[in-house]
């Protein structure tokens, strides 16, 4: 018995030894300054490696890259080779949706509405305030040839598809908000896609009707000298009785010409590249999605701009003029206003043209 306790205490004596001795080697493990300082730091380990190519994998299990370099580079969107057609797959994070989606449901909804509402809030009380600009020596009866059927022609297409293209716009971003809570969502979608399609097809009557008042107007839309007196006169817009001299298109008219047709230009090509998506190398030297979001975003952009110009215009050529709208519905203007608003013009004009308006009343002239 003495010699079996003996043997007992023998083995428990060299367990306790083996077990200060493994505790030991832990301890310094654990508190190894240089060990300590690399479990501290968020960088990678001296041996891994910083392409996101490297690595032994699939012949070993594990990688020599640095499982936080990998993702970071993922997030930055790195590309790598996918065998598939669609070449998109080959970047497996794009995170530059998360600022595309941040502008265009920020800045771009929110200034776009600001403006809209600006725009209109300012006509009311430019309305409320000047009233509508008339005719100062009242209609004469006599009319002048403004503007030829081509003309004309070439103008309503160009506003009758702009007009819906803008609602149809406007809807993309703004419907969800306040048409999508009155009408249902039924109702909402089924609008949402009819729009979808007259947007599309719509857009095409709009490249061509740009295109037809640029080669018919551009001549008479280069800034001459009268341009800059109209300008520092405000087109006697806000002061009766003030009508500064005018060629056929005052600098306003030819400040919204070139607006259009840039503006236009520019609707055109994001819009072709967002009609064909994918297909079309536009703008250069960007990934295929990147493409998409710049279009969308510019498209955006230039659409609202000139939404807020055109609105106005709108006005000016309806309830904002006496006169005004004569030039587009008819083609032929009172001698008066033409004398008023285009004197330039209607000096150019010659005399043996104007004709009798016939059917019309006209406003007796204020007397003298």
């Amino acid at each position: 018995m003495t010699a079996i306790s003996g043997c007992r205490r023998w083995v428990a004596q060299l367990a306790i030894l083996a077990l200060i001795a493994l505790g030991t080697t832990f301890a310094l493990e654990i508190f190894d300054p240089q060990n300590a300082q690399a479990q501290s730091s968020v960088r990678p380990p001296a041996n891994a490696t910083t392409n996101v190519t490297g690595g032994t994998v699939p012949g070993m299990s594990r990688s020599s890259e640095s499982a936080s370099e990998i993702w970071r580079a993922v997030r930055k969107g790195v590309k790598g080779t996918v065998s598939i057609p669609d070449k998109k797959a080959g970047i497996l994070v794009q995170s530059e949706g998360d600022s595309w989606r941040a502008i265009r449901n920020g800045p771009i909804t929110n200034w776009g509405a600001i403006g809209l509402a600006g725009m209109v809030s300012l006509l009311a009380l430019f309305y409320l305030v000047r009233g509508k600009i008339l005719v100062d020596h009242g209609m004469s009866g006599r009319t002048i040839t403004r503007f030829a059927d081509i003309e004309r022609m070439a103008h309503w297409l160009l506003a009758v598809s702009f007009i819906i293209l803008a609602l149809t716009g406007l809807n993309i971003i703004y419907g969800k908000y306040f048409l999508l809570p009155i009408l249902g969502k039924s109702a909402f979608a089924a609008i949402s896609a009819g729009g979808k399609w007259l947007h599309n097809y719509v857009a095409f009557a709009f490249m061509a009707g740009l295109v037809i008042i640029l080669v018919i107007w551009i001549k008479d839309n280069f800034p001459t000298k009268a341009d800059f007196i109209w300008l520092a006169k405000g087109g006697g817009m806000f002061t009766r009785g003030v009508h500064p001299p005018a060629n056929k298109f005052n600098a306003g008219q030819k400040i919204l010409f070139w607006l259009v047709i840039w503006g236009g230009l520019g609707l055109s090509l994001t819009g072709i590249a967002l009609l064909f998506p994918f297909q079309i190398d536009f703008p250069a030297g960007m990934e295929p999605v990147q493409q998409m979001q710049f279009a969308t975003v510019w498209h955006a952009i230039i659409a609202l701009v000139l939404t807020v110009v055109v609105i106005a215009h709108i006005y000016i050529g309806t309830m904002g003029m006496e006169g005004a709208f004569d030039a587009m519905g008819s083609g032929e203007v009172d001698e008066n206003w033409a004398k008023e608003h285009h004197s330039i013009w209607a000096k150019e004009v010659s005399k043996s043209k104007s004709k009798p308006r016939r059917g019309r009343k006209t406003r007796a002239a204020p007397a003298e």
